[in-house]
């Protein structure tokens, strides 16, 4: 025996799988990705076997670069104009992370900096900023069932003060929920589950996010909300 312990993929062993039943529950046709970086979240959709439209909006113009290659393949699958999703409209630095993935409109405390030492600040860019709101009918049917994806790093109350048609249109919600402060001025998870079910939705799953190698504690986990009817 080799020792392999092989197993079927399925949502109590995968993430993935867990979030497309999420998905499949509230028969979602549409997925608005918000921090889309290089398409890591919408590659892995279509590669459990989501095959609805992806709006994916991101700020960083190198990252954007690769996001728009990978989704020229595929027609189901949009990249909106080079911008941050936010509260205001008008133009704002982002500050680029060493791995990408970091990147905030916020500054980066030590807590997360300390725990992933590529994530440090190399850089800003100036980009413009909409509200989602102010977006997102160029994309929506009147029977659209809307999902919102949001990877903002810290910035995830921001994108929710400029959703709030957008939140009342939507079946679901996925975002990361930090346990501690990470980003100055971010909220932490009791603020985000409490902000979401006053929007009427339920806390359907809390899935593994960013941990701190150095002593095993959770910095980050990503959380799936659902309306249910």
């Amino acid at each position: 025996m080799l020792g392999w312990d092989l197993r079927r993929r399925n949502a109590v062993t995968s993430p993935e799988v867990q979030l497309l039943k999420a998905l499949e529950t509230v028969k979602i046709d549409v997925i608005f990705d918000i921090g889309a970086n290089t398409g890591q979240f919408a590659r892995g959709l279509r590669s459990e076997g989501y095959r609805g439209r992806l709006i994916s909006f991101e700020p960083l113009s190198s990252a954007r670069k690769e996001l728009t290659r990978l989704a020229d393949n595929d027609v189901n699958w949009t990249v909106h104009s080079q911008a941050a999703i936010g509260s205001t409209e008008g133009e704002v630095e982002i500050n680029i992370s060493g791995n990408s993935v970091s990147s905030s409109l916020l500054p980066m405390l030590e807590s997360h900096s300390g725990a992933a030492a590529n994530s440090s600040y190399i850089g800003r860019e100036l980009v413009p900023v909409v509200c989602l709101d102010s977006v997102a009918m160029e994309y929506l049917e009147k029977d659209s069932n809307l999902f919102i994806k949001i990877d903002t790093q810290g910035y995830e109350w921001q994108v929710l003060d400029g959703a709030q048609q957008s939140l009342q249109k939507a079946k679901g919600v996925l975002c990361e929920l930090s346990l501690i402060p990470l980003y100055e001025g971010g909220h932490l998870w009791r603020d985000l589950i409490d902000r979401l079910q006053s929007e009427g939705f339920v806390l359907w799953a809390i899935q593994k996010g960013f941990i701190d190698p150095r002593n095993g504690r959770s910095l980050q986990v990503d959380a799936v909300f659902l309306r249910l009817p």
